[in-house]
């Protein structure tokens, strides 16, 4: 399953994605808010709780100049609707969005990864590679669940 690239050519502050995954919002929500469903298709997560305010942490094999950890802080949670989370690493302060839509197949998950600074372009393209790559993992990881 490939997503659809939703960013602008020439933007620098975010990067978009849609999608349409053959499963009910419940089952996607599922996903994205399981921690042993996350450490699956994403990174493992340490502290995660669906309650707004709620600190938390994605932890990766660490790799030069980076400490493998990403520290979260829970915004916003409609269940099985939308879900977003600060993202910070180093000096980079972003927000994961994920919006789920109901289709007549199963689900449109929209997923935008916003607050890059314009000196941030080479994390930014980081960003777009990882999210199609954890995309793929993730729509893997659905077609598995019950």
């Amino acid at each position: 399953m490939t997503p659809a690239d939703k960013t602008a050519p020439a933007q620098t502050e975010s990067v978009a994605f849609d999608l349409d995954l053959l499963h009910p919002p419940e089952k996607v929500w599922r996903a994205l808010t399981d921690p042993a469903l996350l450490a699956e298709w994403l990174l493992p997560v340490v502290g995660f709780r669906l309650e707004p305010g709620a600190a938390f942490e994605f932890r990766a094999q660490p790799q030069p100049g980076w400490d493998g950890v990403v520290n979260c802080r829970l915004l916003e949670a409609e269940p099985h609707r939308k879900l977003s989370w600060r993202w910070v690493v180093g000096d980079i302060d972003t927000v994961v969005t994920f919006t789920l839509t109901p289709t007549a197949t199963g689900t449109r998950l929209s997923l935008v990864h916003s607050g890059f600074r314009p000196d941030q372009k080479q994390n930014l393209a980081g960003a777009r590679y990882g999210w199609k790559a954890m995309s793929g993992k993730l729509a893997d990881l659905l077609a598995r669940l019950p």
